[in-house]
């Protein structure tokens, strides 16, 4: 039997994880075995406490449609040994917030692998505040256009997220905007914190029998001279104690050219630790229940930024 298989993509801060958590929960309550492989562009997972008890396979420090290419597929071997002794029923794969999916989906497609798993369905998820501003020119750059142009044109299902932070008009003009790259026959649902009828996510939507990509059109598709290599993650570590508004005010005041922000704090005045997720010019913390083993980190995401400049910059909290 071939395991079925679900590709989650998306910008980033357009809440990816949090969606998986919620696809997670559900298998966890069906008594399914899910298997996760979670890639991060960073050389640590900030949200590790959030997978405390997931059969989770890291992939860190590069992007599995590119320069990691290669330990997915290690990866996959492992899930294969593990599903011919009964240890899986499902796969899901989040991509980083600069992957390009198609490159995911012609490594499942593999003979090697397709003999294994079966892909369902590829979910995008959009920030619905932030995408008119990244497909400007005035306001981002020709790469990050193309790779939300990939990440649409390749879903089966979007979900345009956090569309409480977006007004009604830019909203509309948003769903007219994907519904010119994506074509009209891709379902769009309109969601916050990725709320959307599960059993939408888990529909399978891809027809492998009349499928509309031969391998040649795949490999033209999916080819790209890795247009995201401009952006990179830096981690911060150690990290002092610090007060909350003072975080806040620095995330708020760090240049356009970060994108986004996550991390695990001590925050004063608060017992134990809190991790962070800072995208939309938003930030919502979270105490972490389990934290043996933990240590403050903050990972920042962004196009050519300047790793001394952000330090610089951090080391001054609290100084003012």
């Amino acid at each position: 039997m071939l395991i079925p298989t679900y590709m989650i993509s998306g910008f980033l801060g357009s809440g990816k994880t949090t969606v998986l958590l919620k696809l997670i929960e559900e298998c966890e309550r069906k008594n399914q075995r899910v298997g996760v492989i979670l890639n991060e562009l960073g050389e640590v997972n900030i949200e590790k406490p959030l997978f405390q008890k997931q059969n989770v396979k890291e992939l860190l420090n590069g992007c599995i449609c590119c320069t990691i290419k290669k330990d997915l597929e290690t990866t996959l071997d492992e899930l294969i040994e593990e599903a011919q002794r009964n240890k899986l029923d499902l796969l899901i794969i989040e991509g980083t917030g600069v992957s390009n999916p198609l490159e995911v989906k012609k490594v499942l497609e593999n003979p090697v692998y397709s003999s294994h798993f079966r892909l369902y369905s590829m979910i995008s998820l959009i920030d619905s505040s932030t995408f008119l501003e990244y497909q400007s020119v005035f306001s981002s750059t020709a790469d990050i256009r193309k790779l939300l142009e990939e990440q649409m044109t390749s879903a089966d299902v979007i979900l345009l997220n956090k569309q409480d932070l977006t007004k009604e008009k830019t909203l509309n003009k948003t769903i007219r905007k994907i519904k010119g790259l994506a074509g009209d026959s891709v379902p769009i649902f309109q969601t916050t914190y990725g709320r959307v009828p599960l059993e939408e996510l888990w529909k399978r939507r891809i027809d492998h029998s009349t499928s509309t990509h031969s391998s040649t059109e795949m490999r033209e598709e999916a080819a790209h001279s890795h247009h995201h290599s401009g952006l990179q993650a830096i981690k911060i570590a150690p990290v002092p104690m610090v007060k909350k508004q003072e975080l806040e005010h620095w995330l708020s005041h760090l240049p356009k050219t970060v994108l986004r922000g996550k991390g695990v704090v001590n925050l004063a005045g608060h017992e134990g630790l809190y991790s962070f997720q800072y995208s939309s010019n938003t930030l919502e913390f979270e105490k972490i229940q389990q934290q043996a083993g933990i240590h403050p980190a903050i990972i920042l995401i962004g196009d050519r930024i300047q790793r001394t400049e952000l330090l610089n910059s951090f080391n001054r909290i609290g100084k003012r």
